[in-house]
């Protein structure tokens, strides 16, 4: 099967100075050094390469970039000049001079056609903190200006890669598609002071401007799916919050956010064909209770759960933002309030009630009942008519087949379709459902437990009880996020000690989710294009609060948001620490709960 995601770079990279064939030197300051992506400083003088003249007159359009290179000045001992740029995730190749440009109330963002939506996002996301809209405008770029474009030289970088030059009279950002703007404006957004991302209060800019340091950065992303998950099931996340939530992946460049949408403890989508579903499937009783999980709170939970308007709402939203929402419905496991509004799709006919403890339940949909199977259906095409998302995540997981043994419709169906076992069975059931999505345009997607019955013919592979199974799915020609509890379960605990949270178990310290390496070492070459990426899981049991979701995920995600864009080659924890030390100041402005890096492990590279 070949994947059907454009093709990434998932090697280590090999971008070097010498490389950058469609920047000119004439528009080029005095440089100081460059990083290459084996993370050392180097002089350019040392590489004995030549800048290739610009071939396709981009820049021919803004004059103050036809600038004398002038004589280059020594580089810089160390990486001094590229770690005080403190940018997370850490580019591919990073190029700086000793000069600054300022970013005025004159500025003015030059663009035209395709590119002219970007460069409004951008103009919008730079004015929230000082107060004034910077114009955008189609004209000839003066200096001082920001300059965008789109332009096919740039496509071995991908779409979503882009290059961005800061210089004393302006910044060129250049990309072969929209996405690569908007990464290259996220760049240039973080090498502003932390103050121009806060959108509470206006911070009047200082005399003479936001000042930015003079950079050549050329930039794209290693892996396609870069992601989290969040998980409004068992406890509801306010529209509002997953925007929030939104922007500040967006700042980490991360792209997919998958909506665990239904569980035992809750549905929380509404579906119109099904009103039972939110009107008794979004109400449990009571849950668990704060710091004793085997007793109830008495307190009735819900309803909660988003309307449809409010679903495209927040796919707009995030779409704007670079980032795919991927809904996942369960089925057949995690099914319990579906059954509680609709037990006749169940293999015993219930009564049942919402969960009110977490954990496995071993009520599950009945694939022997063919209302059962049209019900998932129906439920899908509303699914598919809200998200436009490619992929369409059915869980697959913890599907206990006890209750398929005794129920008569499901061994009928097993005799009937010449199945052995009861995890054929169940993908008998994904089949089905992924000949439905493909009828909608789109690909199936489910946690590794979809390996057990056989893989289905297009389906994608979410491997999250280690990498062994997303190695074998890879293997076998099929599309994987490595997504293992190892590194990228975000609900363990991160540090340990009396002032931590409950959680649900677990350690995974902000040093061991750097330390992931999504790519299998050992999966033949001509498989690695199917390892789509990674993603971080936020699993709500023991997240109450929207704060305890942000306490959760951050500094953690910015760690595999930076696995998942940046080279694997020079990677070091030390460096992303001193980094992620400035980086927290970003969070402070966007007024993000995240767990604050702990200073005497700072010093020794150590933080947990």
């Amino acid at each position: 099967m070949t994947s059907n995601w454009a093709a990434q770079r998932h090697d280590c990279g090999s971008t070097e100075a010498g490389d950058l064939t469609d920047l000119d030197p004439k528009h080029f300051s005095t440089p100081i050094g460059y990083l290459s992506n084996t993370g050392c400083m180097q002089s350019p003088l040392l590489k004995n390469r030549r800048l290739p003249r610009h071939r396709h007159g981009i820049l021919l359009a803004a004059p103050w970039f036809l600038m004398s290179w002038g004589s280059p000045s020594p580089a810089c001992a160390g990486d001094t000049g590229a770690a005080a740029l403190n940018l997370v995730p850490r580019p591919v190749h990073i190029e700086v001079r000793a000069e600054t440009w300022s970013l005025a109330q004159s500025t003015r963002i030059v663009a035209s056609g395709p590119a002219t939506p970007e460069a409004s996002k951008l103009a919008d996301a730079l004015s929230a903190s000082p107060g004034w809209r910077l114009p955008v405008v189609k004209e000839s770029a003066q200096p001082g200006d920001i300059y965008m474009s789109l332009t096919a030289a740039d496509a071995s970088l991908g779409t979503e890669g882009y290059r961005l030059s800061v210089t004393p009279n302006g910044v060129s950002l250049r990309a072969l598609a929209t996405a690569g703007l908007f990464y290259g404006g996220v760049t240039l957004r973080q090498l502003l002071p932390p103050e121009i991302l806060r959108t509470n209060r206006v911070s009047p800019a200082p005399a003479g401007g936001w000042r930015v340091p003079c950079v050549e950065i050329v930039d794209s992303p290693r892996f396609p799916w870069r992601g989290l998950l969040l998980d409004p099931a068992r406890h509801f996340l306010p529209p509002d919050f997953v925007k929030k939530f939104v922007d500040v992946m967006a700042l980490h460049k991360l792209n997919t956010l998958q909506l665990h949408l239904t569980d035992d403890q809750g549905w929380r989508l509404e579906i119109k064909k099904y009103p039972r579903l939110t009107q008794i499937g979004s109400l449990r009783k009571e849950s668990p209770r704060h710091g004793d999980r085997n007793r109830g709170d008495g307190t009735p939970y819900g309803p909660f759960f988003y309307i449809q308007e409010q679903i495209r709402d927040l796919v707009a939203y995030a779409q704007a933002r670079q980032v795919t929402l991927v809904p996942e419905i369960e089925i057949p496991g995690h099914f319990r309030a579906a059954l509680a509004a609709h037990p006749e799709f169940s293999c015993t006919g219930g009564p049942f009630e919402v969960r009110t403890r977490w954990g496995i339940e071993p009520d599950i949909l009945c694939p022997g009942n063919d209302a059962a199977v049209a019900f998932a259906k129906d439920v899908l095409a509303e699914v598919c008519e809200l998200f436009p998302s490619r992929f369409i995540h059915i869980g697959g997981d913890e599907a206990p087949r006890d209750r398929w043994k005794a129920c008569p419709k499901c061994q009928a169906r097993l005799k009937a379709e010449g199945l052995k076992n009861e995890a054929q069975l169940q993908t008998w059931l994904n089949h089905r459902l992924e000949e439905f999505l493909a009828s909608k345009g789109r690909r199936l997607i489910g946690w590794d437990e979809i390996l057990e019955g056989g893989l289905t013919p297009g389906a994608a592979v979410m491997s999250w009880r280690g990498v062994e199974g997303g190695i074998a799915a890879a293997e076998a020609g099929h599309d994987v996020v490595m997504s293992p509890t190892t590194h990228c379960y975000f609900d363990y605990a991160q540090a340990k000690g009396p002032g931590e949270p409950e959680c649900i178990g677990g350690f995974i310290p902000l040093a061991k989710v750097y330390a992931f390496e999504p790519m299998p070492p050992r999966l033949p070459v001509d498989k690695r294009r199917h390892i789509l990426g990674t993603q971080g899981n936020l699993w709500g049991e023991f997240m109450w609060t929207p704060k305890d979701v942000e306490y959760f995920a951050f500094p953690r995600a910015a760690a595999l948001a930076e696995v998942a864009w940046s080279a694997s080659s020079g990677r070091s924890f030390s460096d992303f620490l001193r980094r992620l030390e400035a980086h927290q100041k970003r969070l402070d402005q966007l007024d993000v709960r995240y767990r604050k890096l702990d200073p005497a492990a700072l010093e020794q590279g150590t933080n947990p």
